[in-house]
């Protein structure tokens, strides 16, 4: 017949084979902590933009608010448009090092998407493509934003249109941006 421990002497060796087998041995580096893939410069060219914001038109009438907040990690700026009379949209804006220019997509309540690209150009981030010309199927029309932060810590977006490759352009929006002023 087998020779039984006491209880506690049992417990007591259980433990120890537990600890042994689960220690993690003295020579095992800790893993490193990831390094942060989206902190360069260029990555913070768009910061400006970044914020909750009213929107008004030239006229001092108000155009919407619109949120934008750095996601993934600070690898993306994430945009939500509401404007008033219940349009909405959202872009994801990006850098890519690769080509070395600022990328974003568009897409908004009408059903409509616009792909963008381009860099800062001075203190202005400017961004441009081509999309369908609605009133007219065939025609590309060309898309030009430019971001430009203010001295009043505004930022002015300027969006133009194209029909003639760039020769004359018509501004589609032009809307100053305001951080709402805390309730007293």
């Amino acid at each position: 017949m087998p020779r039984l421990l006491p209880w506690p002497g049992a417990l007591l060796g259980l433990l120890c084979s537990i600890l042994l087998m689960t220690r993690t041995p003295a020579q095992t580096p800790p893993a490193a902590a990831p390094e942060a893939p989206c902190r360069s410069a260029a990555l913070r060219q768009f910061d400006f933009w970044l914020g909750h914001w009213e929107v008004f038109l030239p006229d001092g009438s108000r155009a919407g608010s619109n949120r934008i907040e750095a996601v993934a990690g600070g690898c993306a700026l994430l945009e939500q448009w509401q404007g008033r009379g219940g349009f909405s949209g959202t872009s994801l804006n990006r850098h890519d090092a690769a080509d070395g220019r600022w990328h974003q997509l568009w897409v908004d309540s009408s059903g409509g998407t616009l792909a963008l690209r381009g860099g800062l150009q001075g203190e202005s981030m400017v961004l441009s493509g081509e999309s369908r010309d609605a009133a007219h199927p065939g025609r590309r029309l060309q898309e030009r934003i430019t971001w430009t932060p203010r001295p009043d810590s505004s930022v002015r977006q300027l969006w133009e249109q194209s029909a003639d490759s760039g020769v004359s352009w018509t501004v589609v929006f032009d809307g100053r941006y305001v951080r709402p002023r805390p309730v007293p």
